[in-house]
Parts: structure tokens; C-alpha cells; sequence
């Protein structure tokens, strides 16, 4: 039994390791383990190194969110204090938990007779009671803050890293003796300090802010590191590097307009957030299909031929680019309202389960206010940016 079951094991570990799935043709792994230069060639137990460093990315994470992020957060007025709490009612409370956040006239009338409530202030009670089980602004800029920081500190190494890098210049230098690349230790830092912020980003969504898009962005993450730690398996690491700082572009200006959201700068954060969908549009519908799709599929094709993990790596390079252009999408809804209204509104990416509520509106007036994942029921956005929460692409 222990022998057949040995045999199964080293036959799915030589079909994972194929050498003809993975490398060109005649290229073997005892090819690649020659010194190289720098770092030798990339090799699958380099992987291994990520998941202390991610461990230790989360560490700098809360002391960063702690020590730095928090004192920002108070400096521009955000307050260090929870959602308003409710007055207690045990009715109330069983609808709300029992069948329904949201009642319609009809329940809503009814539990006015019962109560001896007015319909409004039921309305209100239920309002509130959805914004206490939200996380306070504070939390969400701190987190935004530790984001925007990493995503502009990597997006800085990268472009100066690649600025000196023949590739940037001449894609078909990604290709160029291909797969016989060495590693530089410039560019294996940069490759696992990317992979292991995904890593670390896997562990905090489940103690981070609850989202719906909770899944979706699990399975992000999930996709990124796989297409992350493939191309840095078969040495396709040099167009990799194109492709995250590509991505980091314009990430940092989504967490920057979040940041102006929550602490209730409005211009600054509309300008920030035209610009990000300026830059988002540039490089994922112009820059990725025109430069790296480009190299991917052509240049590559004529200088090292087609092989199984290549249809692969392309394969998951093409469906990037479709999700591309649904957020490309979305994105110009958000402008062409933002053009029509004068204000940037919801954000249909991504419907996040901390997004508020409408605030209370007086009879006398009829403000709104659109639902922000970027604040509480206490933090009006006076109709402005709301969900701001533009899903990691």
C-alpha cells in the first residue's frame, strides 16, 4: 500500500513538474540549475522564502496602522469613536437579525401600530442600527493609508529599477535567450516583496473591513499570486516586472482618493479620483494591450515558440485584460455621472458591505447622500464620492 501510494504520488509530482509543460523545447530543469549570475536562475523553492516575509509584511502592516496611520487619521479629523448606538428594542432588534435590515412600508407601518412609533423613527432606527455593525471611518483610513503606501513605495522601486533595465526599452529583451535569464537581486527583491504583499493581503482580508466583494477578492488574490509565482517559476520574470508596475500605477491613486473620501477633502478627492480613472484607462486599455499583450503573444512567439506553459501564461494575461475593460466600464459610468452631476457618485465596481446608508434627511430639505464604503452612518460625503471602494483589479 505505502509503495503504491508513493508511486501515485511521484507520478503527479513528475506531471506537475513537467518539464515539457513547463520550459521550451529542449530545455530540461538541470539546465537551469547552472550559478547564472546574480541569484542564478529563478527557481521554485525561492517561493518558500515568501511566507515569513509575508508574515513579517503583516507585523509592519500594524505597527504601521498603529504608530503612523491612526495619528494621521487623527490629525486631519477623523474621530477615534464608533457608529452611533442605538436605543435598545428587543422588536426591532428580532426583525432586523430575524427577517429583514431593509422593511417596506407595509412591515414598517405595521411595527408603527405595534410600537406606537412614528414610521420615521423606525426608519432612523433601523438606519443607525445598520451603520453600528460598520466599521468606524478610522479603521478603513488606516487600512487605505497602509495600502496607498506600499502600493506608491513599490510602484517608486519598480520604475527605477526598470528605468535601467534593457526590457523597459526593448520588450523583445524579455525573450532574449530565453529561459537562460539570470535573476539580478534588484529584481528578485521586487518580485517577492510583490508576492509576498499578496500573501499578506490572503491573511488581513479576513480580519480586514467585511466586503461583499469578500469572494471575488479572494479568488483576486488568489489569481494574482498564481499568475505571479508561475511567470517567476519559468523565468518569465522580466515582462512580469512590466506587468505589476503597469498594475501599481494607478492603484496607489484609487487608495489616495479614499484617503481625501474619508478624511472629507471632496475636491481633492474628485481630482484624484479623474485622475486615476485617466491613468487606470491609459494603461490597462492602451499600455498592457499595445506593450505587453504585444511581446507576450508576438514577440515571443517568434523568438521562442509556442510550448504548454506559454498558451497558459497568455491565456491568464487575456482574461486580465477582460476584466480590464468591464472595470474600464464601470469606471466611465462613475465619470459620465461625475460630468452630468458635478460630483463623482457610487462607484458600481464594487458594492462593499461597509458602504453606508443615506444620512437623516430633514423635512425641510432633500439632501442626498449616496452610500460610502468610505464611511459611517455618521460621515456624510454631502453627495459626493461614495463606495469608494474601486475593486483591486
Amino acid at each position: 500500500m505505502a509503495t503504491a501510494a508513493a508511486g501515485a504520488l511521484g507520478l503527479l509530482w513528475g506531471w506537475l513538474w513537467s518539464e515539457r509543460f513547463w520550459l521550451p523545447q529542449n530545455v530540461s530543469w538541470a539546465d537551469l540549475e547552472g550559478p547564472g549570475d546574480g541569484y542564478g536562475y529563478p527557481r521554485a523553492r525561492h517561493i518558500l522564502s515568501v511566507f515569513p516575509l509575508a508574515a513579517g509584511v503583516f507585523s509592519v502592516r500594524l505597527l504601521f496602522e498603529r504608530f503612523i496611520a491612526k495619528p494621521s487619521a487623527l490629525h486631519v479629523g477623523i474621530q477615534d469613536s464608533g457608529p452611533y448606538q442605538v436605543q435598545p428594542n428587543a422588536i426591532l432588534e428580532k426583525v432586523f437579525i430575524s427577517i429583514t435590515k431593509y422593511p417596506d412600508e407595509k412591515r414598517l407601518e405595521g411595527l408603527s401600530k405595534q410600537l406606537d412609533w412614528d414610521v420615521r423613527k423606525i426608519q432612523c432606527w433601523f438606519r443607525h442600527r445598520r451603520n453600528q455593525d460598520k466599521p468606524p471611518t478610522l479603521t478603513k483610513f488606516c487600512e487605505s493609508m497602509w495600502r496607498f503606501t506600499f502600493y506608491l513605495c513599490i510602484f517608486c522601486y519598480g520604475i527605477r529599477f526598470l528605468w535601467s533595465s534593457p526590457w523597459f526599452w526593448d520588450t523583445r529583451q524579455c525573450w532574449h535567450n530565453y529561459p537562460y535569464q539570470p535573476l539580478t537581486s534588484g529584481l528578485y527583491y521586487y518580485y517577492i516583496m510583490e508576492l509576498a504583499f499578496y500573501w499578506s493581503l490572503m491573511f488581513s482580508q479576513f480580519t480586514d473591513i467585511k466586503r461583499k466583494d469578500f469572494l471575488i477578492m479572494f479568488v483576486h488574490h488568489l489569481a494574482t499570486i498564481s499568475l505571479i509565482t508561475f511567470s517567476y517559476i519559468n523565468n518569465m520574470v522580466r515582462v512580469g516586472t512590466l506587468v505589476m508596475c503597469l498594475h501599481d500605477a494607478s492603484d496607489f491613486l484609487l487608495e489616495a482618493a479614499k484617503l481625501a473620501n474619508y478624511a472629507k477633502y471632496q475636491r481633492l478627492c474628485d481630482s484624484l479620483f479623474v485622475i486615476f480613472s485617466a491613468v487606470f484607462v491609459v494603461t490597462r486599455l492602451g499600455i498592457y494591450p499595445f506593450w505587453i499583450l504585444n511581446t507576450t503573444l508576438f514577440e515571443s512567439w517568434e523568438m521562442i515558440g509556442p510550448y504548454p506553459s506559454w498558451w497558459l501564461f497568455n491565456g491568464l494575461l487575456l482574461v486580465l485584460q477582460v476584466l480590464h475593460v468591464i472595470w474600464s466600464y464601470l469606471i466611465a459610468r462613475i465619470a459620465f455621472k461625475a460630468l452630468i452631476r458635478g460630483k463623482v457618485s457610487k462607484d458600481d465596481r464594487s458594492d462593499v458591505e461597509s458602504s453606508s446608508e443615506e444620512e437623516d434627511v430633514t423635512t425641510s430639505t432633500k439632501s442626498s447622500c449616496y452610500g460610502s464604503s468610505s464611511s459611517n452612518g455618521a460621515n456624510r460625503v454631502n453627495g459626493h464620492l461614495g463606495g469608494s471602494y474601486w475593486a483591486e483589479e
